[in-house]
């Protein structure tokens, strides 16, 4: 279990780049970003699919978009010039402690 929590975390890590890198695509004129993206999204979904094997889709669904929509709002806000304004700071936070609650229930 703890190697597919890895490869998750992983596949979390890689759809976060790719979604980070989208505005440099330039709507996808952009041939080298544009296939960073395309890997990038095709091994995440890739990686959620042996992760599946060994975990319940629905715990690691929810923690691969979890994870990954807050990290994607926390790099727009530190590097793509994004607001962060206090609703956003909640909302994140929200969605942070819904992933833990669920990992810690999902541990028993």
């Amino acid at each position: 279990m703890l190697a597919a929590f890895g490869l998750l975390l992983v596949a979390i890590a890689l759809e976060v780049a790719a979604t980070s890198a989208l505005p440099r695509t330039e709507g996808f004129r952009d041939l080298g970003w544009s296939g960073f993206v395309i890997v990038g999204y095709a091994a995440s979904i890739w990686l959620l699919a042996v992760v599946v094997e060994k975990m319940a889709v629905s715990t690691a669904y929810a923690i691969w978009s979890g994870l990954g929509t807050a990290s994607v709002a926390v790099i727009g806000a530190l590097w793509l010039g994004e607001s962060a304004d206090p609703l956003k700071i909640a909302a994140i936070t929200m969605i942070v402690v819904g992933v833990v609650l669920l990992n810690l229930h999902g541990a028993h």
